[in-house]
């Protein structure tokens, strides 16, 4: 039943954040990325057709495609290998059989948002920063999403019109960073993100706007002109974190996207998360440490699964995850080694292994 409602708000949020399907008389109507966001594979036959891979079809859960449907843009799934079962990008998409398992310590509300809930739509678990849910739309679904569980229906800011979450920020002048993130908040039309960003404006204490993104990366059309207008337009300092787990995630496209995102005057980080069976070996992290730089980010955090029910099949024993980190610290510079962290609900930040 939860589960259901929770795909329910899912689908309500979606249909609000994405604009009315066009007639092929109306494509100037909207931006492409738009148009390409309504097109993504949502099916996970279709999906496995596409890579020819048909016989995976076995695999897939019913139960956690109804629950946390597929979502995933064509152009990601161009960079996935076809006939590849072990391919680590479609691991990360396809939701399957394993997901159905209960396993002990894992949890709907894996890192404490519920708790850390300020107002409507915020989130603050940390001194100096909030979080600001602006939306629950996403343009790929990523199995082990710590967030796969949360009401969006009911907690994002935009809901009504950012003003709980505004009047919340505004009254507190120790937040010196708003966060957005979601969902993800490049989801939202950037007249929307205008409209937010107006507002923040007009909070003299917040000096900084960061932007947790996945969508530079699984459909990187999103940056287009508009995008960077925006941005350039900013009074406060930006740092976008984008989030990739394997090099195999970025191409040309992308490599274009992150480099119209620096032209924009942005700090350009990238976070990632361990995954058994997609980056869970030292070359694997070398080379996306390696791919992210080449592309304009530097490293931020290389995060420990976060134990939400559903994911357990991709974590990764912190013995093994110290030992990744080592081999990486032997082979990089200190620049391009991220930071292995896990976040504990409750804690004051998040705490390095």
């Amino acid at each position: 039943m939860l589960g259901s409602m929770i795909a329910l708000g899912r689908d309500r949020l979606s249909a609000v954040a994405q604009p009315n399907m066009i007639t092929a008389h109306a494509h100037s109507a909207q931006p492409r990325w738009q148009t390409l966001w309504q097109q993504a594979v949502r099916d996970p036959r279709e999906l496995l057709h596409l890579l020819d891979q048909p016989e995976l079809a076995q695999r897939v859960s019913t139960a956690a495609t109804a629950q946390f449907p597929l979502r995933v843009p064509r152009g990601f799934v161009a960079r996935m290998r076809r006939g590849d079962p072990t391919d680590p990008l479609l691991r990360q998409v396809l939701p399957i059989l394993d997901e159905d398992r209960i396993a002990p310590g894992f949890s709907l509300d894996a890192v404490g948002d519920g708790a850390a809930r300020a107002t409507s739509g915020v989130i603050q678990k940390y001194a100096g920063r909030a979080l600001l849910i602006a939306t629950g739309a996403c343009a790929v679904n990523c199995r082990y999403c710590f967030r796969r569980h949360f009401p969006y229906a009911e907690e994002a800011a935009a809901a009504d019109g950012w003003l709980q979450a505004l009047d919340y920020i505004r009254a507190d002048a120790g937040i010196q960073e708003v966060i957005l993130s979601g969902g993800d908040p490049l989801a939202l039309a950037t007249r929307k993100l205008a409209q937010l960003s107006g507002a923040l404006a007009s909070i003299a204490h917040v000096n900084t706007l960061r932007i947790h993104t996945r969508l530079p990366v699984v459909l990187p059309e999103r940056v287009d002109g508009e995008l960077l207008a925006w941005l350039r337009g900013l009074r406060q300092r930006v740092v976008v974190v984008i989030h990739a787990n394997h090099a195999n995630e970025f191409d040309s496209g992308v490599d274009a996207a992150l480099a119209e995102l620096k032209s924009a005057g942005v700090t350009l980080l990238n976070q990632s998360v361990l995954l058994a069976g997609v980056n869970d070996d030292t070359d694997a992290l070398v080379d996306l440490s390696g791919r992210m730089f080449a592309a304009g980010a530097l490293p931020y955090y290389l995060h420990q699964l976060d134990r939400v029910a559903g994911a357990a099949h991709f974590e990764v024993s912190d013995e093994r995850a110290r030992a990744l980190l080592a081999a990486m610290r032997e082979r990089l510079p200190g620049y391009l080694v991220p930071r292995l962290v896990r976040e504990i609900a409750g804690e004051s930040s998040k705490t390095p292994l």
